[in-house]
């Protein structure tokens, strides 16, 4: 399961002191999680009225006035344009998990990481069309990368431990344990082995188990019907597995695009507020756009709506998650991309059944999230996981959503390679078949 971003450390000892510091990082990375979610339901509960951080944040949205939709994006534009032009130009040290573990050794730096996840958090709840994960992912990484540097461990040490204390700051978010380790193997790490797997998997089992002393236990999608296997999605999937493989790697690119023409100098300060104006203004008319896209992919799991809705939130919700991000905001892109993806599965599954009707369109929302997760991480295994741990719908859907990741992830490794991640650093990481 190599992967271009593979860090070549081979098999990390797994000492007596790097198992206690595994324990230590995922309880860090779980009090993260805790922290950094409390502040977005907070934030999101102060902008869109009480309820819309841990309810519905889109019908919150939609039941506030013009005003109310577009101060608090305005607001998030000033916040995130200063905090992060002060940050990035006069706090040292790094802040990007996936860079240090794959070009680096390891070494996060503390205070700028935790003011790029606060504002991070900030920004998210006002209504940036940005995930929540990065933050509690970026936490968690810091987390190993300081209690490697106290216990004196090696610099592959270190790099395994960010990499599952990163892993684990996912898992606690989103109570995916098993997608968290799955995510520090595949994506960070770049391979799946044993002395990888062991520490991920205790590290992401700490940190969700103690990010439910606060934070919900069950799935983030809650009361979704649980869905059969049919013939129907099972053909279907050969198809959109195409498709959507297709379409990740258009998301890849416009992410990677972004990511390399980012605002410089003063223009740091006024990018976000102009990228925010713009969602603030298409939000006017889709409050779906606000926000991670986590009641959109719900809309989409239940079969709710029009269905030429999915069609174009499908266009527009990666155009304005790069728009943020290419402003200049930092944010996750996993939320997004899953929203992506179960909305163009949805728009695909309409069109399917009027050839071919019987399946509940929920079922292909499902799978061509699982394909775009998958293929836009480069993650099969992870994507495959953590969706299923996300929605508890059962194991009827895994044989066409094996098939559609699975064709999805090889047509974006044959075209180009990259993931959401390693896009972001394409002038030093060669993607598979690269020269």
């Amino acid at each position: 399961m190599d992967q271009p971003n593979v860090t070549g450390d081979g098999d990390v000892p797994l000492t007596p002191r790097f198992w206690l510091m595994v324990v230590f990082t995922g309880i860090g990375a779980g009090l993260f999680g805790i922290a950094l979610m409390l502040l977005l339901f907070a934030v999101a509960d102060l902008a869109y009225g009480s309820g819309a951080g841990t309810g519905n944040f889109e019908a919150a949205v939609a039941g506030a006035s013009w005003v109310g939709r577009v101060v608090p994006l305005l607001v998030a534009g000033v916040i995130a344009g200063v905090g992060w032009y002060l940050l990035r130009g006069y706090v040292p040290g790094r802040s990007d998990v996936d860079d240090t573990v794959w070009t680096g050794d390891g070494r996060l730096g503390v205070r700028r990481s935790l003011g790029t996840s606060v504002l991070s958090e900030i920004v998210v709840g006002l209504g940036a069309s940005l995930g929540r994960e990065a933050a509690p992912k970026l936490m968690g990484g810091v987390c190993g990368s300081v209690l490697a540097g106290w216990s004196g461990l090696s610099t592959p040490q270190r790099r395994l431990l960010v990499a599952c204390g990163a892993g684990a700051g996912l898992a606690a978010v989103y109570n995916v344990p098993l997608g968290g380790a799955l995510f520090t193997a595949e994506v960070l790490v770049g391979a799946i082995r044993l002395p990888v797997m062991l520490p991920a998997l205790a590290c992401s089992t700490v940190a969700t188990l103690t990010a439910w002393l606060v934070l919900p236990s069950g799935p983030v999608y809650v009361g979704l019907p649980v869905q059969p296997f049919t013939l129907i999605t099972l053909v279907w999937s050969l198809p959109a597995g195409i498709v959507v493989g297709t379409a990740a790697v258009l998301f890849v690119r416009l992410v990677a695009w972004v990511s390399h023409r980012q605002p410089k100098g003063r223009w740091q300060l006024v990018a976000p507020l102009g990228a925010f104006a713009v969602l603030a203004a298409l939000g006017l008319v889709l409050p779906q756009l606000y926000g991670n896209g986590k009641d959109l992919a719900e809309q989409a799991f239940n079969g709710v709506g029009p269905v030429w809705l999915p069609a174009l939130l499908f266009v527009l919700k990666p155009l304005v998650t790069a728009m943020c991000l290419g402003s200049g905001a930092s944010g996750g892109l996993f939320t997004p991309a899953l929203a992506t993806g179960a909305t163009l599965g949805a728009a695909l599954g309409a069109l399917w059944t009027l050839l071919w009707p019987g399946a509940d369109l929920g079922a292909f929302a499902l799978i061509g999230a699982a394909a775009m997760i998958g293929a836009g991480m480069q993650a099969p295994l992870a994507g495959l996981v953590i969706v299923l741990e996300l929605t508890d719908v059962g194991l009827g859907l895994l044989p066409p959503m094996m098939v559609a990741t699975l064709l999805a992830t090889a047509i974006a490794r044959w075209i180009d390679g990259y993931s959401i991640y390693s896009a972001r650093l394409a002038e030093r990481i060669t993607p598979v078949g690269g020269a």
